[in-house]
């Protein structure tokens, strides 16, 4: 179905929310408040099951975000989601409900906040612990501009345990910064939240001080108000209108509830429906999908693994679930460390850790580990620390968007002194790669993979060792990781038109094998296929190589990857195919190089 279809679908389904603005909030009573709330969330189930998307988080904050754009003037008033998948409501509530048919879609509405689709949307933010440091920048321009305008920043969903928030705080106190921070706490991020300041479902809890996320910020010297009761939208509104006439920096404190009124989600104790892909709204169980995943793949190494060696222990980043490690804390929970939503801090308790004689394992997504580059490449890399950093979502991701590619972990690992960085190709290959991780103490080893669907080995081999898939004499096609598929399929369309390609899965893109150097070099020339950026990438880690190994009699080394820009979201499949780096693409891209790109178009047309 074309996205224009879905929209109007979406319009035709819920029309009494297609002409929900600000405005027309201003005018309804509790009742007509409280039925819009029950409406919207039918709405969200009813979107989020077609399409996927971040659904808890948003159940939790409907009342919420009826209050605030009730109480304040957006966008004269600047609210900033911290994280920006609660912002589905404010979506909404700004104009939006016609777009949610594309929700995540090629050409559709975004996921997190775009400022390209409303005025409404300030930050496009989808990485943690961020509102905080736009809000005080944005508060200090305000005062210098004589701005009357206020700076409100959402912050919820775990997102006060990240690093960059503390320094945020330190400087807002400090300043006194007319920021007002709503404390959104239902006590989780995907899993619940590593940190003493909640206080959600917890108040009858012994170990429990209700007086203690009081005195922490006033200590900052921002005021305090609250708990409130985030799904009353009386209160709500009392208390932002309080909180709003302070003179000063002030946090008002709310507890809502995850995947609030949608049973389904209330009762997921993993993580209420944070995040799902397309499901029955009838039973909330996510629709079939594919076969097995690199993820599950690790998830089953890792505690079997483990099983062998009481020196490993797992770290994460506050989702110990989407990256495959919710078996091994069930199993070793002593074992297990969820730092929350601070990278920076996993990595450089890591090292330690590996200091001190553990063999660390950081489950990490790839863009999330961007956030801690300066402590991968000191704190591990110059130490020689034996980590092992396991990359989920690692290459281009789909329907989450630019902040979510994994696409910089290649150009920035192959220049870490000392780095081995390796890519299955295969379920099967992930047990073999952290087996071998675990066992070298030479450095940090980087292992990643992608969020599709895993194939089945036909052979796994040693880890350092590339494997040719494939003999030619015309190209050398080198796939890394996922695009290894890709590469086996341009060299059957070529095959079709008279371009003989060997075929290459390097398995480890630092170092690489010298048989895989060697063979490429009696070629005219070498491809190398990869899912992250293209500049400074694998393709230039080979070109290198070869001139190296050969000289000026070295083939030319066509680079296909990722262009240096932010690619919007879509299938992955698709965006791949808009690239040219599926089998048709890099097919083309081989036919353009030789000056043949006139040939068989029939042949190397896209399905």
């Amino acid at each position: 179905m074309e996205a224009a279809e879905r929209n109007d679908q979406v319009v035709d389904e819920w029309g009494t929310l297609r002409a929900l603005t600000p405005g027309a909030l201003a005018d309804m009573d509790r009742e007509a408040l409280d039925d819009l709330a029950a409406e919207i969330r039918r709405f969200l189930v009813a979107s989020v099951a077609r399409n996927g998307g971040h659904l808890g988080s948003n159940l939790g904050v409907v009342e919420l975000t009826l209050a605030l754009h009730r109480t304040f003037c957006s966008p004269e008033d600047r609210i900033v989601w911290d994280t920006g998948h609660q912002g589905y409501v404010h979506k909404l509530v700004t104009g939006r409900a016609a777009d949610f048919g594309g929700l995540r879609r090629a050409g559709g509405m975004s996921g997190y906040p775009s400022r390209s689709e409303s005025p409404h949307d300030l930050v496009e933010n989808s990485h943690a612990s961020t509102a905080l440091s736009y809000a005080y920048g944005m508060a200090e321009a305000g005062v210098l501009r004589r701005d009357p305008g206020r700076v409100i920043a959402v912050v919820g969903d775990g997102a006060l345990t990240g690093g960059l928030a503390y320094e945020a705080l330190n400087n807002i106190g400090v300043s006194g910064a007319p920021v007002l921070v709503v404390l959104n706490d239902n006590g989780r991020s995907y899993a619940p939240t590593v940190s003493a300041l909640t206080t959600a479902g917890r108040l009858d809890d012994e170990l429990c001080d209700p007086k203690a996320p009081a005195g922490f910020f006033e200590a900052l010297g921002i005021a305090y108000h609250g708990p409130v009761d985030g799904h009353d939208v009386t209160a709500l509104e009392r208390a932002l209108g309080e909180a709003s006439r302070h003179d000063g920096p002030v946090v008002l404190h709310v507890h809502t509830v995850k995947g609030r009124g949608y049973r389904f989600a209330e009762a997921d104790e993993a993580k209420c429906l944070h995040d799902i892909g397309p499901f029955d709204p009838d039973t909330g169980v996510a629709l079939a999908r594919g076969g097995r995943s690199y993820t599950e793949a690790f998830a089953r190494a890792i505690v079997a693994e483990a099983e062998a060696r009481p020196e490993l222990v797992a770290i994460t980043a506050a989702m110990d679930g989407p990256t495959g490690l919710s078996a091994f804390k069930e199993r070793y929970p002593d074992r297990f460390f969820d730092v929350g939503i601070a990278e920076q801090h996993a990595v450089t308790a890591a090292a330690g850790m590996a200091m001190a004689g553990l063999r660390p394992v950081v489950a990490i997504y790839s863009t999330f580990l961007n956030r801690a580059w300066d402590q991968l490449y000191y704190d591990v890399g110059l130490h020689r620390l034996p980590v092992v950093f396991c990359l989920d979502r690692a290459g281009i991701t789909g329907d989450d968007g630019p902040s979510h590619h994994g696409v910089t972990d290649l150009a920035l690992l192959t220049k870490v002194p000392g780095m081995t960085v390796l890519a299955p190709t295969s379920y099967e290959e992930v047990a073999v790669m952290l087996r071998w991780a675990l066992e070298w103490s030479g450095g940090p080893v980087a292992i990643r993979w992608p969020k599709t669907e895993a194939p089945t080995a036909r052979a796994t081999g040693e880890c350092l060792g590339a494997r040719r898939v494939r003999s030619g004499t015309d190209v050398c096609l080198i796939g890394v990781g996922k695009l290894l598929a890709a590469c086996e399929a341009a060299a059957d369309l070529l095959d079709a038109d008279g371009v003989s390609a060997s075929v290459w899965d390097p398995r480890s893109v630092t170092p690489l094998d010298p048989v895989l150097l060697d063979d490429a070099s009696a070629h005219r020339f070498v491809l190398v296929a990869e899912d992250g950026v293209a500049e400074g990438g694998v393709g230039a880690l080979v070109s290198s190589a070869l001139l190296a190994a050969v000289g000026q009699a070295s083939p030319q080394v066509l680079c296909a990857g990722v262009p240096v820009a932010f690619v919007a979201h879509g299938r992955p499949a698709d965006i791949l195919g808009d690239l040219e780096l599926d089998g048709a693409g890099i097919a083309r891209r081989v036919l353009r190089h030789l000056g043949r790109e006139t040939w068989d178009r029939a042949v190397l047309a896209r399905p």
